[in-house]
């Protein structure tokens, strides 16, 4: 027995749940409503403690056997920011557009893939939802923790779809691939504390995090490769402990990411980082998280469902690509291959962000087609 699911009205309940990052709670309990009517056992867990937690994960299941075809996403959203023309969470449909925090990345998406699967009458195989409350942060208590769930049971799906927001001009115009990996550091210089008028009675670390910055700015990671651009190294802030005009730091720092494609690795970029600091300013130490490696799924039967899913339904053939951020994708691919694939992206992380209530229901007809193709 199956409940027929409106993949908009199931957005607007989804965004009425208020989900900044990391989410638990009434969000949660929207989606296992919707589903365990459609016949899925839900298991629901909340782990963690502040700041990177408490943080929700849900396991939903149906069926069993082979093929096992796995949906990921994320109920968390990011802070919703000043500026919205009405209350974010409040969700408004207008001139055929879906408005508020979430109906873009990516609680629309997760929408329609329930919907589809309540369409679909399922007679083989195990279909399941992998849905965490916490992409948007660190993931500390996210989906690396949902695999864990898994590995202890020896569950395993064959292949998982991410509903993240790949679309760019047109709904199904790209799919994601692979997607580089992220590191972010932080390079601390020491100095000594005292006035500029008595530069000799002072340690000033400026001038050595300058040259730290220089020699970093110069590198020349990879040229890449054909599936991915070359790895780039970003500055993203510069501080010191005091903003006085007349008063030389005791302190700087220098904070960066780097984007790196599967030429790279995480841990061979921070020693990298490490050597360097060191050699421009010695004494300095340099702290790093590594946000994912690198990952590519190489062709194959989920290439080739969803491809010709979305060819079937709007008439185009997507560009296969590994571009933009990074994805739940990174943790995930150690279980089967992963593609990302959802809604046009345009308005992720903004304010007033919205999707377009056609592109909605045209993207839980993509899904619904790739489920037939899986399950026949």
């Amino acid at each position: 027995m199956t409940s027929s699911i409106d993949p908009v009205e199931l957005a607007k309940a989804l965004i009425a749940c208020p989900s900044t990052t990391p989410a638990r709670g009434d969000v949660f309990d929207v989606l296992a409503a919707a589903l365990s009517a459609n016949g899925f056992e839900i298991h629901r867990w909340v782990m963690g403690e502040a700041p990177d937690g408490p943080t929700e994960n849900m396991v939903a299941i149906r069926g069993q056997g082979a093929p096992h075809f796995g949906f990921a996403g994320h109920l968390d959203v990011v802070p919703p920011g000043d500026g919205w023309g009405s209350d974010p969470f409040n969700p408004l449909v207008e001139d055929g557009v879906l408005t508020g925090r979430g109906a873009n990345d990516m609680k629309s998406a997760i929408a329609a893939f329930a919907a589809a699967a309540a369409s679909m009458p399922q007679d083989k195989g195990t279909l399941s939802f992998l849905i965490t409350g916490d992409e948007e942060g660190y993931a500390t208590y996210g989906t690396p923790r949902i695999i864990d769930w898994l590995s202890e049971r020896n569950i395993r799906p064959d292949m998982i779809l991410i509903g993240e927001p790949t679309s760019v001009d047109l709904l199904g115009d790209t799919i994601k691939i692979g997607r580089r990996g992220s590191v972010n550091l932080w390079i601390d210089v020491p100095g000594t504390q005292g006035h500029v008028a008595y530069p000799h009675r002072a340690d000033n670390p400026m001038p050595k995090l300058a040259r730290v910055i220089a020699a970093l700015d110069a590198l020349h990671l990879d040229n890449g490769t054909d599936a991915f651009p070359p790895s780039n190294l970003e500055f993203t802030a510069v501080s010191t402990p005091t903003q006085a005009s007349n008063v030389i730091p005791a302190s700087a720092t220098a904070q960066l990411n780097i984007r790196f494609n599967n030429l790279q690795r995480g841990e061979h970029l921070v020693k990298l980082v490490e050597e360097i600091a060191e050699r421009e300013a010695p004494g300095s130490t340099v702290r790093a998280r590594i946000s994912g490696e690198a990952f590519l799924t190489p062709p194959g039967e989920l290439y080739d469902v969803v491809v010709t899913a979305i060819r079937d339904e709007m008439g185009i053939e997507p560009e296969l690509s590994t571009s933009g951020g990074t994805s739940d994708g990174r943790f995930l691919i150690q279980l089967c291959p992963v593609v990302d694939f959802g809604l046009p992206n345009a308005t992720m992380h903004k304010v007033g962000e919205h999707a377009r209530v056609e592109d909605i229901q045209a993207l839980s007809r993509i899904y619904g087609r790739v489920l037939k193709k899986v399950f026949g």
